[in-house]
């Protein structure tokens, strides 16, 4: 027990770095809550976002069922390992419209999971960043005049607490339920002229903020049998109903002096808008409903291949507090190929020959769609599985290369390189004495 009061003191520690960061400089995190964050673990991404795959030494934070497994007695009947994982990432984004581009880069903290076996149970609890805001956005009139800056930061995070229970050898259940949190602010300067098209001393801003909170829940089932004595296929289904976040607006009106050294802004005559009286102080936001289901093929210890096909309710997704007039949802969808492959996980002369090689690749249809045009997604990644320390803990490493969004319509495309680190330990904390 000594073991997990330190994991949970890290838990709520990194709450705290997570709600400070921002992970996203995309243009497309204007809209809705921004811009999705988590899209698996570091070893899921490096097969394409693939979650059919389960095993006894990594966490799988899609499927609730996988917080349990068959018992593992190769090592003195100990059972099964407990699960730390925590995963960081980068990204170095090229934004790209018909007439200009330019570069961001962002660094940020993936995920945080603990996986603990209790014979045919098990307890898993962590935290996701879920989505991100970051942008800043301008546009200029017919005389190339400087006419709105539009600004956001914050998103939404979600911490889980789930169980589940192995039914057979072959088949496991499982359900979590995850609390969300955070807040989306965003700012809108506009730049007054006077008739002589001369800037005037001071502009307009508007400034909102929602404060989101809500719970969810999450469904999994897992299936793994031999089809053979060689191949294993695997099986996966998860649900998460759709749900409502609330949020808890606040709005000001601002006329701001700008300095034109800094561009930092002063506020004067700030005026807190009243909300209540026209009903928008607490919302409600729907959010969509998500199911995924896979399938896959494996030899023991040797490679795996699989698909999985996830579909996202997303067009009942709404906001009262902020509607934008060119943009509106649809429904979303992922189709996801990939695998593994190892050569000798044996070999103990040769180091490369444990090491696990992952690669994959997906499309997707984010569901956002801005001036008829619906914003998708494309991506192919590859990493390695690095053996390191204890005897099942290694190092993952992804590398993710793709494309989201079009030039067309005045829009942008985002051609990205992503970079996750996780590292997953393992250990067992639960042995029995053998002697007194």
């Amino acid at each position: 027990m000594n073991k997990i009061f330190p994991l949970v003191f890290l838990l709520f520690l990194t709450c705290q770095v997570v709600i400070s960061q921002n992970n996203t400089s995309s243009p497309y995190s204007f809209y809705g809550i921004g811009s999705l964050d988590f899209k698996g673990t570091s070893e899921n991404r490096a097969m394409g976002g693939l979650t059919v795959y389960n095993d006894s030494i990594h966490m799988n934070f899609r499927n609730p069922a996988s917080y349990t497994g068959k018992n593992m007695f190769s090592f003195n009947k100990e059972g099964r390992l407990v699960k730390f994982t925590v995963g960081l990432g980068h990204s170095e984004t090229n934004l790209k419209t018909t007439t200009d581009n330019s570069e961001t880069t962002n660094s940020s903290f993936e995920y945080l999971g603990l996986n603990i076996p209790m014979g045919k149970f098990g307890l898993g609890f962590g935290l996701i960043p879920y989505s991100s805001v970051g942008y800043k956005l301008q546009s200029s009139n017919q005389e190339n005049m400087l006419q709105y800056k539009y600004s956001g930061n914050g998103g939404l995070n979600k911490t889980f607490l789930g169980i589940a229970y192995q039914l057979t050898n072959n088949m496991s259940v499982g359900l979590d339920a995850r609390y969300n949190f955070g807040n989306i602010q965003n700012s809108a300067l506009e730049y007054l002229y006077d008739d002589e098209s001369l800037p005037l001393d001071y502009h307009a801003r508007e400034q909102n903020r929602s404060d989101l909170s809500g719970v969810n829940f999450n469904f999994g089932l897992i299936y793994k049998g031999k089809l053979n004595e060689n191949l294993v296929l695997h099986a996966s289904l998860a649900h998460s109903p759709d749900y409502n976040l609330s949020s808890r607006n606040s709005r000001t009106f601002a006329s701001v002096v700008i300095n034109p050294n800094t561009l930092l802004e002063f506020p004067v005559n700030e005026i807190n808008i009243d909300l209540q009286s026209i009903g928008l102080d607490k919302t409600d936001l729907s959010m969509p409903s998500r199911t995924s289901f896979g399938l896959g093929i494996s030899k023991e210890k040797k490679w795996f291949v699989g698909a999985e096909y996830t579909s996202i309710g997303s067009s009942v997704f709404s906001n009262d507090l902020i509607s934008i007039d060119n943009s509106e949802f649809e429904d979303s969808s992922k189709i996801s190929f990939g695998g593994f492959y190892i050569p000798d996980y044996a070999s103990f002369s040769k180091f490369w020959n444990r090491v696990v090689y992952r690669a994959g690749f997906y499309s997707e249809k984010t569901g956002l769609v801005i001036n008829d045009e619906s914003i998708d997604e494309f991506g192919i990644s590859f990493g390695l599985g690095i053996p390191a320390g204890g005897l099942f803990s290694n190092v993952n490493t992804t590398f993710e290369f793709g494309k989201r969004g079009t030039t067309n319509e005045n829009l942008v495309e985002e051609n990205f390189v992503n970079i996750q680190l996780s590292l997953s330990l393992n250990d067992r904390w639960f042995i029995k004495r053998k002697y007194n």
